[in-house]
């Protein structure tokens, strides 16, 4: 085969590929979800809600009588700080700093990215997103979608259609009315 003859037919075959792939690109069908929205909606969601408002409530108020507390112990050391020792001042400016690292690593254990708040939230939330990402496959699988995306946070959209959003038909799948009652 000529060089000429073998580029052309190479030329001509990934020109078939492109078109192909354009041919089946255009028949993709793709849809979006909004599942703050779904989740929002959910009974379950609002107990949710409550039970890790009454724990943020609880530790909130742990960590406001620690800084009371350091708060005292400070404005103490300093109404005394004239009468210590250079020994007792040490001591005492030693018991604060500690005191602080408690304050800290309480706060950080409680409400930190790893901490315990955002691992009873974890804990809590997967049964009713397993819900939601169970109700949206049997609706893609329905209706035939390729791909779905969900709006919530990271995924941003410049453009997207209302006719490709099916929250709604997630929501009438999970038995929720969709208008947030």
């Amino acid at each position: 085969m000529s060089k000429a003859r073998y580029i052309s037919v190479s030329a001509l075959f990934v020109g078939c590929v492109l078109l192909g792939q354009n041919v089946l690109a255009q028949n993709q069908k793709i849809g979006y979800i909004e599942s703050d929205r779904i989740i929002q909606q959910m009974p379950e969601y609002t107990g949710i809600e409550q039970q890790l408002q009454v724990l943020s409530d609880n530790w909130e108020a742990e960590i406001n009588e620690m800084e009371s507390e350091l708060d005292e112990l400070e404005r103490d050391f300093e109404a005394r700080e004239i009468l210590f020792t250079d020994e007792i001042r040490e001591q005492r400016l030693a018991e604060l700093e500690q005191k602080r690292r408690v304050l800290q690593q309480y706060i950080h254990d409680k409400f930190g990215p790893e901490g315990e708040y955002f691992t009873r939230q974890k804990e809590f939330l997967e049964p009713i997103q397993r819900t939601v990402f169970d109700a949206l496959y049997r609706v893609a699988e329905r209706e035939n979608f390729d791909f779905v995306f969900d709006r919530t946070d990271d995924v941003r959209f410049l453009y997207a259609g209302q006719e490709w959003n099916l929250t709604e038909d997630v929501l009438i799948e999970m038995g929720l009315d969709g208008s947030g009652n």
